[in-house]
């Protein structure tokens, strides 16, 4: 390990920007927040991703073929839930 490091170029944030997503502030109504916790619980997966799944379905915009990490993640759930 070095006794000092230079930080001059150093960058704050995350190390690596997930692509594809954006990070917003957003205001729901509670009851619509519960229901997407709700049903989250029940199928094993994440409300944000219910809540985006919900949106696509709305604007028309399917997700389009499975990748192969969406398709194990999908397994998994599946196999926890059986």
């Amino acid at each position: 390990m070095k006794k000092e490091y230079d930080f001059k170029k150093a960058k704050r944030g995350p190390v690596i920007k997930p692509k594809g997503k954006t990070r917003i502030t957003i205001y729901l109504d509670d009851d619509v927040v519960e229901t997407f916790l709700k049903l989250a619980d029940e199928s094993g997966s994440g409300y944000q991703t219910l809540i985006n799944q919900a949106l696509r379905d709305f604007l028309g915009k399917s997700a389009g073929p499975l990748d192969e990490e969406t398709l194990r993640r999908v397994i998994r759930e599946e196999l926890r839930s059986g």
